[in-house]
């Protein structure tokens, strides 16, 4: 598999549904902030409003650090609108659900599966310039956590301001750091 770290959001345009209403994203709408592209195999599943819900109790955390949540799957807008009307969980969503339905973005960053038409459970961090900071990738039956993510995103945020340091295991704003030097090597 290919290592996607560093690697630049390629171009793109699909439709997403957002609070009510549908807008069209692109690249560009992804730049000058943290972003976070959330796959998930499809709407009206089971393990998915699971997370989805998960993301929203968390939204306003993410947007308190400037990183927007952007939910992908392989539905269109029209069925992301249709699992909001039915769906009190997803009902309450306040991030964009991208509609990903020719799987351009799933193929970009390698969460396709073909043969089912559906994209693997992949969390992919961007920085402003769009580049990825952090990945993971999941069965489909697995499901996420939206504190850890939210924690890695302001680790990968840390990092990047501050280069000389970097973030320990389970650490948190606020925490220790390390600044890596000979004198570290092997003491931990």
């Amino acid at each position: 598999m290919e290592n996607l770290i560093g690697r630049e959001l390629e171009d793109f345009r699909v439709q997403a549904y957002c609070r009510g209403a549908f807008q069209e994203v692109s690249k560009g709408d992804l730049l000058g902030h943290w972003s976070v592209l959330f796959f998930y195999p499809a709407d009206f599943t089971f393990v998915c409003p699971t997370e989805l819900g998960d993301l929203q109790d968390f939204y306003e955390k993410f947007q308190e650090i400037g990183c927007e949540i952007y939910s992908v799957s392989e539905d269109t807008h029209f069925v992301h609108k249709a699992w909001a009307d039915a769906s009190e969980t997803i009902k309450r969503i306040q991030y964009t659900m991208l509609g990903d339905p020719a799987g351009v973005l799933a193929r970009q960053f390698g969460v396709l599966v073909e043969e089912e038409g559906q994209a693997l459970r992949g969390t992919f961090i961007l920085n402003p310039e769009g580049r990825v900071k952090a990945y993971e990738i999941h069965d489909m039956g697995i499901g996420r956590n939206a504190e850890e993510l939210l924690r890695k995103v302001q680790a990968a945020q840390f990092v990047e301001e501050h280069g000389d340091q970097v973030c320990p295991a389970k650490w948190k704003p606020g925490e220790e750091t390390l600044t890596p030097s000979l004198d570290l090597v092997g003491l931990l």
